[in-house]
């Protein structure tokens, strides 16, 4: 009787894979993994905790050459920053841009803006905050 081997007959199909090889592969993965995590981690800290502005379109009130924005503002106490609002016409054109500044110390404040437009808009957007 004979006794079946789990190894195929050296030298038929070719090298054995490599154990070592692949250890290292798998090690270089996971170090490339960790590295690329850290880059996602970094960019997204900075995006997103970084931002110390944040506000938001309460209403507006539209005019032949401008509008009318009410913005909420909340900020860290003392930072300045701006915020940028645009306007379009019913036909999708900008129709008008501007950044407005926010200072002081307190971290909630409502301020109406105006929004000077080279034709009548139809919306007032806020596009973002930006902390200085």
């Amino acid at each position: 009787m004979s006794t079946v081997s789990t190894r195929p007959p050296a030298g038929r199909y070719g090298r054995a894979s490599d154990d070592r090889a692949d250890r290292t592969l798998k090690v270089l993965g996971a170090v490339l993994g960790a590295v690329f995590l850290a880059v996602i981690g970094y960019f997204a800290y900075h995006y997103v905790g970084q931002n110390r502005i944040s506000a938001e379109v309460i209403s507006f009130r539209l005019s032949e050459d401008s509008i009318e924005v009410e913005l909420a503002v909340e900020k860290d106490a003392g930072a300045s920053g701006y915020c940028t609002v645009r306007s379009q016409a019913e036909n999708g054109a900008e129709v008008g841009r501007a950044d407005f500044r926010f200072d002081g110390d307190a971290t909630r404040l409502t301020e109406t803006v105006t929004l000077r437009t080279t034709a009548p808009g139809t919306t007032a957007e806020l596009l973002g905050c930006h902390a200085d």
